[in-house]
């Protein structure tokens, strides 16, 4: 029963981890002057919910998706 619950804790923190690298990558590639006013405020949760991210965790979702370059560097 322990395992089981460790493996979807797993699965769960991989998926956890592909989307909100996606995520890293999108912010860090938009162009905000183009979005509507209607999605700025959840465009700056977002943004500010990656901010707080510790960076090793950043690191690992932006490894799952295979960021690499400018995009990939976490700001600080």
């Amino acid at each position: 029963m322990l395992r089981s619950e460790i493996e979807m804790l797993m699965s769960e923190r991989r998926t956890l981890l592909r989307v909100t690298g996606a995520a890293a990558v999108f912010v860090a590639n938009m162009d905000s002057k183009s979005l509507p006013q209607e999605t700025y405020e959840s465009a700056e949760m977002l943004a500010e919910g990656l901010n707080a991210l510790p960076e090793d965790t950043l690191r690992d979702a932006l490894d799952v998706v295979k960021a690499r370059g400018p995009a990939a560097e976490p700001k600080k």
